[in-house]
């Protein structure tokens, strides 16, 4: 983590003066500081306890879900612009950013049903899931 906030501070300072970038090479620079703490700490993992991460699982489908959400928030936050104020359209785009990342995050099936079953409710959900057909 310490490298990863090195990098982090140092991308802070030569991004957010950058008129190109500004506030957000911030954000480019949070998502570079956990890149590199997430690298570092999985192949230690791998390494120390030979640990077998799927990739897919942990990085392909949630970057996968993530891209959905994003384009979908972003329509829904375009279009509902010129219909009503800022505020709301950026309210209501971010309510449905989270209920379609949740949607995708199920309909990819990035959780195992062990992983379900330890969240609160989870047979429960579970239950649904296998229902409609998901698991």
């Amino acid at each position: 983590m310490d490298v990863g906030v090195i990098v982090k501070l140092i991308l802070n300072l030569i991004l957010v003066p950058n008129p190109t970038f500004g506030a957000s090479g911030a954000a480019w620079a949070s998502v570079a500081c956990h890149l590199i703490a997430f690298t570092i700490a999985s192949t230690a993992l791998r390494k120390t306890i030979r640990l077998k991460l799927p990739i897919s699982k942990i990085l392909i489908k949630p970057i996968l879900a993530t891209a959905i959400m994003g384009i979908c928030s972003y329509f829904i936050y375009s279009v509902l612009i010129s219909i009503i104020s800022v505020r709301m359209a950026t309210i209501i785009a971010i309510i449905v950013a989270i209920i379609i990342y949740g949607l995708s995050i199920v309909a990819l099936k990035i959780f195992s049903k062990e992983e379900i079953m330890e969240i609160p409710a989870g047979d429960k959900i579970y239950k649904i899931l296998k229902k409609v057909g998901i698991y």
